[in-house]
């Protein structure tokens, strides 16, 4: 038996919007360019087919000047509950988004699993900040889909 826990990171999240539009915010360009990224980040997606085997190539710049090219392939794509890609540039790691109805909230479960200890190693303090960043933005972005219906 194999175990990820010496190289994964996982964040979780209660947020106030029913798990549909959670996972429309995770698969949709539109609203993904409104969200991804951590705090002071942008992002260009110039690709993104959310479905098993599709590929999500998208660039974030960040508040530097500096520009990270990313390139991503689906792996499962379950509406509305679980979305799994693996980030194949560098680093190399797989996300695993769970999304859990709790009444009219959805918990968000973000496990990000990289391939070895030493790149889990180099990124691990930055990572989770981000993430919490990445949540704090993906729940603007909630909010404002919810009140443009």
């Amino acid at each position: 038996m194999t175990t990820t826990a010496d190289r994964e990171i996982i964040n979780t999240r209660l947020v106030n919007a029913e798990r549909e539009l959670v996972f429309q915010a995770y698969t949709d360009p539109e609203h993904v360019g409104q969200w991804w990224g951590p705090k002071g980040f942008t992002s260009t997606i110039h690709e993104m087919d959310a479905r098993p085997g599709g590929v999500w190539r998208f660039i974030l710049h960040g508040p530097d000047g500096v520009d990270y090219k990313n390139q991503i392939v689906f792996v499962e794509v379950v509406n509305p509950t679980r979305i799994v890609f693996d980030h194949v540039s560098s680093p190399r790691f797989r996300v695993i988004v769970t999304l859990d109805q709790e009444s009219d909230k959805t918990r968000i479960t973000f496990r990000q699993i990289f391939e070895t200890v030493a790149e889990y190693e180099r990124i691990k303090t930055y990572a989770s900040p981000a993430n919490e960043e990445n949540f704090d933005r993906l729940e603007l972005e909630l909010d404002r889909m919810a009140t443009s219906d």
